[in-house]
């Protein structure tokens, strides 16, 4: 039976330049009512992550959590499920440095931006102010990196940045662990507070 992996596979696929005939069928078969389109695995891990907390199921819901793999990938993202193709609903996140592009996009495929929300820097950050720095590092002990965070934050360049700022750099030094740490980031957060993007964002779904 089709799921929604087979529909994110599928849409991966056509954005690449391979036909959309398989995304389409599979939008129908799968029941497919909203894209949710996030820069990249990270951010997905953390709003799945974060649905899974408030006893949601996005794919039973018909939503679709999607790593375009760039935030220049937007414009084709919107074109291929938004309006001028699939006809999706659409929703997202995007970082302040980048919200015109998305606004481009989003007019150009006639799209609301109402469901797009904003982070300052991105969502790692919007993580780390919500944890505090203190909880951050309890993380990251708890799951071994302690080592590892020690010596990047004895670097030179480290020197001089601010503690947040290290955390965050830090969060991508390694291949594989900002996706790791974008659902353990959330999974530490406590109730209430959730940054609010990503908790605008699950509310609108």
């Amino acid at each position: 039976m089709a799921d929604m992996g087979a529909f994110r596979d599928a849409v991966t696929d056509w954005a690449a330049g391979g036909s959309g005939r398989v995304a389409g069928e599979l939008a129908t078969r799968v029941g497919v009512r909203t894209a949710v389109l996030l820069e990249g695995p990270s951010d997905r891990e953390a709003v799945e992550a974060l649905a899974v907390r408030r006893g949601r199921d996005l794919a039973a819901e018909g939503i679709c959590v999607v790593s375009m793999g760039g935030a220049m990938s937007i414009g084709r993202y919107t074109e291929l499920l938004g309006p001028p193709g699939l006809g999706l609903r659409l929703a997202g996140l995007c970082d302040v440095g980048e919200r015109p592009f998305y606004d481009r996009a989003l007019e150009r495929a006639r799209a609301p931006r109402r469901d797009f929300f904003v982070c300052v820097a991105d969502l790692e950050d919007e993580l780390i102010r919500a944890l505090g720095t203190a909880r951050v590092e309890e993380v990251v002990r708890a799951e071994g990196d302690l080592r590892a965070w020690q010596t990047f934050v004895h670097q030179p360049a480290q020197h001089d940045r601010p503690r947040q700022q290290q955390l965050r750099r830090f969060l991508g030094t390694k291949k594989g662990r900002k996706i790791r740490y974008g659902r353990l980031l959330v999974e530490a957060l406590d109730p209430g507070t959730t940054p609010a993007p990503l908790d605008d964002l699950l509310a609108s779904l």
